[in-house]
C-alpha cells in the first residue's frame, strides 16, 4: 500500500515576504542603499497585511538586508549586511561547546598564517604604522597596569592585520574568530607581562621586511606559546 503524503506546511505571510525581498536583491533589481516602498504600498502589492511586511522587514533588519530608518526621510532601505553575525555564530558555538579551545586555536592558526601571508605581500605602509601604534597602545597600557584594557588592544592587533590583506573576506573571517577569542581572553584575564608584546615586536620586523616565511614563524610561534599559557591559567581557574 503506497504511503500517504504528509501534509505541506504552510509558510508564515511574513517569510513569503522576506523571501521575495530577498529573491530580488539576489537578482540585482534591488541593490545596497535602495529604498523599498512605504508598508502600506508593499502590502498592496504582495496580497497580505501591513503587519506581514513589518514583521518580514524586522526579519531582515537582524540579518543586516534592510535597515529601518525614523524620520521623515526614514523607511526601509536595503543595508550593506552583518558580518557581526559571523562572529555571533562562532560564539555562540564555543558557548554551546560546540567548538573546543582546541579547534578555535587550530583554525585561528590557520587563518593567521594565510593572513600574514597576504599582508606581507599588500600592507602599505599606514597598515604597518597602526600596526606598530598598536603595540605601542599595549606597552603603554601594561606599563599603567591596565591588564584588561590591554586584551583589547591585542585583540585589535590581529583586526588590523586582516584588515592589512585588503580583502573583505579575510577581514570578515578575522573580525569573527576575533569576537570570540576577545571572550575568552577577558574571562581568562589579562596577562601581566610583555611576552605577547616583544613577539608583536619581532613579527613586525619581518612583517616590514615583507619576509612572509619569518613572519609566519613569529606569528606561529607566538601563538602557539599564547595556547599554552592560556591551558595552564585555564587549570589554576580550575583548581581555585
Amino acid at each position: 500500500m503506497t504511503q500517504a503524503f504528509a501534509p505541506l506546511k504552510r509558510h508564515r505571510l511574513s517569510d513569503q515576504v522576506s523571501t521575495e525581498i530577498q529573491a530580488r536583491i539576489a537578482s540585482g533589481d534591488l541593490r545596497s542603499g535602495d529604498k523599498l516602498p512605504p508598508e502600506r504600498e508593499m502590502a498592496e502589492s504582495f496580497g497580505v497585511s501591513r503587519g506581514a511586511v513589518r514583521e518580514a522587514l524586522r526579519s531582515l533588519e537582524r540579518t543586516g538586508l534592510v535597515a529601518l530608518q525614523a524620520g521623515a526621510q526614514g523607511g526601509a532601505f536595503i543595508g550593506e549586511g552583518n558580518p557581526e553575525l559571523i562572529g555571533d555564530s562562532f560564539r555562540n558555538l564555543y558557548q554551546l561547546g560546540s567548538v573546543s579551545l582546541d579547534e578555535l586555536t587550530e583554525a585561528r592558526l590557520w587563518l593567521e598564517t594565510t593572513v600574514t601571508r597576504i599582508a606581507c605581500a599588500r600592507a602599505t605602509d599606514q597598515d604597518i604604522a597602526a600596526l606598530t601604534a598598536n603595540v605601542d597602545e599595549a606597552e603603554r597600557l601594561l606599563l599603567a597596569k591596565r591588564y584588561n584594557d590591554k586584551i583589547d588592544v591585542h585583540i585589535e592587533f590581529h583586526r588590523l592585520l586582516g584588515r592589512a590583506t585588503h580583502n573583505a573576506v579575510m577581514v570578515m573571517l578575522m573580525d569573527a574568530l576575533m569576537q570570540v577569542m576577545r571572550d575568552f581572553a577577558h574571562s581568562a584575564g589579562g596577562e601581566r607581562n610583555d611576552l605577547t608584546i616583544r613577539a608583536r615586536r619581532r613579527f613586525l620586523a619581518k612583517l616590514g621586511a615583507r619576509d612572509a616565511d619569518g613572519a609566519v614563524t613569529a606569528m606561529t610561534e607566538h601563538l602557539e606559546s599564547l595556547q599554552v599559557r592560556y591551558r595552564d591559567r585555564m587549570k589554576t581557574g580550575a583548581r581555585r
